[in-house]
């Protein structure tokens, strides 16, 4: 699973690495946070924008490939920690209060507690910085196209199971995403949207696939020549398959640290869509 990842699983636009850096106006001194990191997609382009990236991901093999792929791009300021986002907190207690700029999470909240996490992340952020919670678009099983649903049924079928997980990327997903950021306290909730339109080859498409499966699920690798095979059969025959990518990006900041404990921290109002 580990490598069909790190080989097609989509990157992130510039652009969505630019607004962060200017909401949360990162600088060479600060330091970002990638939970579920993966094989570093949102990591390593972060890293020749700040001082350091510490990228932490339950998986050995993501983090394996991660450190390789940093090292075949001269990338020396990023940390792999083996861990998950229960580990938060003794991170926090290694690392110090308002010690991170950013925790950026993409597409790996919907294994995690949110709530709890939000809250634990909140003493570990600097004024002004905060979280970004970045859905790289709509799995490839529930687009709207035919070749989409062609997957989808394929997929129950050898699968065995309704397949309708939409991994946080769903508008109702993002509307509680967004109210949990503001019920730990963070403020200036909102989303920013990329959007973008590309064409896949059936080598890419069936990789983004095996990297989406559980590897609990995933066939063997004496199985994967039939498991393609049948996918490339079900598919409407010479349709261009075009992936429409809505990236969203949930950003919340932490407000004003007062010295009063007393005080609670401010509430966004408004969660806007721009």
């Amino acid at each position: 699973m580990a490598e069909y990842y790190a080989e097609f699983r989509r990157g992130y636009p510039s652009e969505v690495f630019d607004a962060l850096q200017e909401v949360f106006e990162l600088s060479e001194a600060d330091v970002v946070l990638d939970l579920g990191c993966g094989t570093g997609q949102l990591a390593l382009p972060f890293a020749s924008r700040v001082r350091s990236v510490v990228g932490v991901d339950p998986e050995p093999d993501m983090l394996r490939l991660a450190s390789v792929a940093a090292g075949d791009q001269g990338i020396r300021n990023a940390t792999w920690i083996l861990g998950a986002d229960t580990d938060v907190p003794a991170l926090g207690a290694l690392m110090g209060e308002r010690s991170l700029a950013l925790t950026v999470i993409g597409q790996a909240l919907h294994w995690m507690q949110h709530d709890e996490l939000f809250r634990a992340v909140s003493p570990l952020l600097r004024v002004g910085g905060g979280i970004a919670v970045i859905s790289n678009g709509t799995p490839l099983w529930l687009q709207d196209s035919a070749w989409s649903r062609a997957l989808r049924g394929c997929l129950e079928e050898w699968l065995g199971t309704t397949v309708e997980a939409s991994c946080g990327t769903s508008s109702r997903d993002r509307l509680r995403y967004a109210q949990a950021l503001e019920s730990a306290g963070f403020v200036d909730v909102r989303e920013i949207v990329v959007e973008y339109s590309g064409d896949l080859t059936f080598d890419q498409l069936f990789g983004g696939v095996c990297s989406a499966i559980p590897a609990d699920q995933l066939p063997g690798p004496d199985e994967r020549a039939v498991f393609a095979e049948r996918i490339r059969q079900a598919l409407p025959a010479d349709e261009r398959f075009t992936e429409h990518v809505r990236v969203s990006t949930l950003v919340g900041r932490v407000g004003v640290v007062d010295a009063q404990p007393a005080v609670a921290p401010a509430r966004a109002r408004v969660w806007a869509r721009r």
